[in-house]
């Protein structure tokens, strides 16, 4: 076995620790600096496999072990039968790897025989178990709020959903297209998961950025904004900034951390779109109002659990009633912000109800000469089931199951009165 291939499954296993353990996102764990660009990239994909479907794994691996092993040894059973059963790994080259890591460390060493009986029994016959185990659920604090919104049926659906994971999602220019890539109903360019971003077509010249179908309806809502001064608020790292910008309108890209908007002043140059990059804090900053403004607000991200599946390991509820704080008081900063007759399309990445319909019932409820404009999904390629009962559109990982999902979403456009 190569070391570089021993070398990127200590990594993942280092990643998987730094999210069960120490409760870091996976965004923020850099792997070695002396990993090759590919063995990184493996180790990511590695990590994110165990922790995709690590409540089916440790029900395949509870049958051989006699009672449960310390977080150490059980990642690297995780990681091996993750392999073996995720990936589809020659069962030698993987058992031998996961017992070649565990004897490089005292507090592994001596738990490597069983680790090599454990994985030997995996390889054997654990597909079958593996086929037999319902998709990971999620965590409490979660699934119940979930469960009590959408019900049984749905919220197993959206479970699922997180369990196949993403394709990767692109929103294009105006005429480009890729060669194999699937043109959905919204517009957005969709290509198998898995590919390297920056080697494909139109990487370079600018042509296209990396946005989720769902995240791409929210500047939509919008309409025309040619010639419209429009202020992207928590805009990095960007997607969202550069449609305005390649829809013709004159943007202000606002964002609180001067490292996001860097990544987005990249993001600009190679796509060669023009935006005001602004580092201040949204509830404080200060300019002439806007004909427009996006607020992708501050949330849990659980709607992108399907992309990130290391978030339900780290968030909880606590810092859920503390963004839902923040989310209306930048609701309150936006219109504040917003010229007479203007729209404001409020939006979180969440499915809980809390940081998305109660937010702008709130708002509505705050503020006499506010409306909400009512989303007809079908125009936009969506479909009627879309739409929520106050106006807005409610998007979920289970929508388009036989085109590979979507993000998670909630999206609303408001007026202020004249």
């Amino acid at each position: 076995m190569a070391a570089t291939g021993l070398e990127a499954r200590r990594a993942a296993l280092e990643m998987l620790h730094a999210v069960l353990w120490d409760k870091g996102m996976l965004a923020q764990v850099a792997p070695h600096d002396d990993l090759s660009p590919s063995d990184a990239a493996r180790a990511g994909r590695l990590a994110a496999d165990v922790l995709r479907h690590m409540g089916r794994l440790d029900a395949v691996l509870r049958p051989y072990v006699a009672r449960q092993p310390r977080m150490n040894v059980h990642n690297i059973l995780r990681l091996g039968a993750a392999e073996l059963l995720v990936a589809g790994g020659d069962a030698h080259g993987v058992v031998n790897a996961a017992v070649a890591i565990a004897k490089r460390h005292p507090g592994t060493a001596k738990a490597s025989g069983m680790i090599n009986a454990v994985l030997r029994r995996v390889a054997e016959d654990g597909a079958k178990a593996w086929a037999n185990t319902a998709p990971q659920h999620l965590p409490v604090w979660l699934r119940k709020p979930l469960h009590k919104t959408y019900g049984t049926e749905v919220l197993a659906a959206i479970e699922a959903a997180h369990e196949r994971g993403a394709p990767l999602d692109l929103t294009a220019k105006p005429g480009f297209a890729i060669d194999g890539a699937t043109v959905l109903p919204t517009g957005t360019l969709r290509l198998p998961k898995g590919q390297q971003v920056s080697a494909l077509p139109g990487y370079d010249t600018g042509d296209w950025w990396v946005q989720d179908a769902a995240a791409a309806l929210p500047v939509k809502l919008l309409g025309d904004v040619t010639g419209a001064r429009v202020l992207d608020m928590c805009a990095a790292p960007g997607g969202k900034a550069m449609q305005l910008a390649s829809m013709g309108a004159k943007v202000t890209a606002l964002d609180l951390s001067r490292g996001r908007l860097a990544r987005l002043e990249e993001n600009l140059a190679r796509t060669d779109l023009q935006a005001e990059l602004v580092c201040e804090d949204a509830l404080t900053y200060t300019a002439a109002p806007f004909d427009a403004i996006l607020l992708d607000a501050p949330c849990s991200a659980t709607g992108t659990i399907r992309r990130h599946p290391d978030l339900p390991f780290v968030k909880s509820t606590d810092e859920v009633e503390a963004l839902t704080k923040l989310q209306m008081q930048m609701i309150e900063a936006a219109l504040s912000l917003l010229a007479p007759g203007g729209r404001l399309v409020f939006c979180t990445c969440s499915l809980l109800p809390v940081e998305g319909e109660f937010q702008v019932k709130a708002a509505l409820k705050r503020h006499d000469g506010l409306r909400i404009l009512p989303v007809d999904p079908e125009p936009l390629g969506g479909d009627a089931t879309w739409a929520s009962p106050e106006g807005g559109l409610r998007l979920r990982p289970d929508f388009w199951a036989d085109l590979g999902g979507m993000d998670g979403f909630y999206i609303a456009c408001l007026r202020k009165s004249v």
